[in-house]
């Protein structure tokens, strides 16, 4: 069962009413109160780059609507093991070349055994000494977990509330929103940057987006890293009939974010393969300020390095250094 809003945080900055009016503004007007929050706190010809690696791919027990690696589902997605670590620093050398500024790790598990943190602990280990920040992407953590991964110097945990607390039960059952807000809270407790966003178009309705973007801002401290995700269909996964969201309300949803997380990273991440030049354009105006970098994301396309430098030249922009 979804968790009722109020537990998201003693006294929310922003209800889900207030988030509903920022969407429903006149998008010219929605678009300059996002840029005006934006340069006020952020060079708005920078973008933060990231680049994602599945460390260890499928099999997973949840139930999420969305995700191929989900064990129950037939995606064509194999389950492996979790990837050496010298292979991971191979990646991540990989991605430093081509730009990136942080390296985050994916693995599909509901939450980790103690002895794969031994072996995640490397890695990240490995690719701080590369002087790359570091994130990864675990599933559910307990606090003595979150102190090990600090322990090994890192700097952000993903852990994404996915929808509004209201929606949440019809995408995943296999655990409640308070699962994730104690993971996030943990991740708090043990001094890691949160990482921490949503996906849109997974059938939700506009209350629904503004629900996801005032829990977030509402956290007893905004993430500072928020991933706005446009559902990649995958065949297979219960959401594969999904019709892709518009543009302009994908535009919406960043504009909301930027507006209610001023000193967020606000960042396009899966679904950006499939969007036009215009569209990335508009995010950025809206106050999107960081990127996935690579050709994949975990187990999806992602738009192409070339394509992406391409996009920045005619746009006059630039990697944050």
């Amino acid at each position: 069962m979804p968790v009722p809003e109020s537990h998201i945080a003693v006294e929310p900055r922003w209800s889900r009413d207030a988030v509903a009016e920022l969407l429903a503004l006149p998008f010219p007007e929605l678009l300059y109160r996002a840029q005006t929050v934006h340069r006020a706190h952020f060079d708005p010809t920078r973008v933060q780059i990231s680049t994602l690696l599945s460390i260890k791919t499928g099999g997973c027990p949840e139930d999420c609507g969305y995700c191929p690696q989900a064990a129950g589902y037939d995606t064509g997605t194999k389950a492996g093991k979790l990837m050496e670590v010298e292979k991971v620093l191979a990646e991540a050398r990989a991605a430093k070349e081509k730009g990136a500024q942080r390296f985050c790790m994916g693995a599909a598990w509901r939450s980790p055994k103690d002895r794969d943190l031994d072996t995640v602990c490397d890695m990240i280990s490995g690719v701080k000494a590369l002087g790359m920040e570091t994130c990864v992407t675990l599933g559910m953590l307990s606090f003595p977990q979150t102190a090990r991964l600090k322990a090994a110097g890192l700097d952000y945990y993903n852990h994404n509330l996915d929808t509004s607390p209201e929606y949440y039960g019809k995408v995943i059952t296999t655990r409640v929103y308070q699962d994730r807000l104690d993971t996030l809270s943990h991740v708090r407790d043990a001094g890691i940057n949160v990482c921490c966003g949503g996906i849109v178009g997974m059938g939700e309705d506009e209350g629904d987006r503004a629900g996801l973007i005032a829990a977030l801002a509402s956290l007893p401290k905004p993430p500072e890293s928020v991933p706005i995700n446009a559902l990649v269909a995958v065949e297979g996964t219960p959401l594969a009939k999904s019709a892709p969201i518009d543009a302009i309300d994908f535009v919406r949803v960043v504009a909301a974010a930027r507006i209610t997380m001023p000193e967020s990273y606000v960042r396009l991440s899966a679904g950006r393969e499939a969007m036009s030049d215009e569209a990335q354009a508009l995010c950025f105006l809206a106050g999107a300020n960081s990127i996935f970098h690579g050709e994949k994301l975990l187990t999806t396309r992602n738009a192409t390095v070339p394509h992406d430098e391409a996009l920045f030249a005619k746009l006059g922009m630039r990697a944050e250094s």
